[in-house]
C-alpha cells in the first residue's frame, strides 16, 4: 500500500506538486489555510498513486513523503 503524506504546515501552496503528478493524486485545498496562511496541497485520490515520487521531487519545501 502506497501512502502519500503532506506536511501541510511546511507547504506554501505553490502547486508544483499538483502539476507534477501524472495521476491527479493531489490538489490544492480550497477549504482551509495552514499556519502560514496558505492553501496547502492535499491528497484527493490516494488509490491512484503509483509512487513515482514526482510530487516529492518537485516540492521546494520538502513537504511530501511517499511510503511504499
Amino acid at each position: 500500500m502506497i501512502k502519500v503524506t503532506i506536511y501541510e504546515d511546511w507547504c506554501k501552496g505553490c502547486g508544483l506538486c499538483v502539476r507534477a503528478c501524472p495521476k491527479g493524486v493531489l490538489a490544492l485545498s480550497t477549504s482551509h489555510l495552514n499556519k502560514k496562511g496558505y492553501y496547502p496541497a492535499e491528497v484527493v485520490n490516494q488509490d491512484a498513486c503509483i509512487a513515482c515520487t514526482a510530487c516529492a521531487r518537485t516540492c521546494p519545501d520538502v513537504a511530501i513523503e511517499i511510503e511504499k
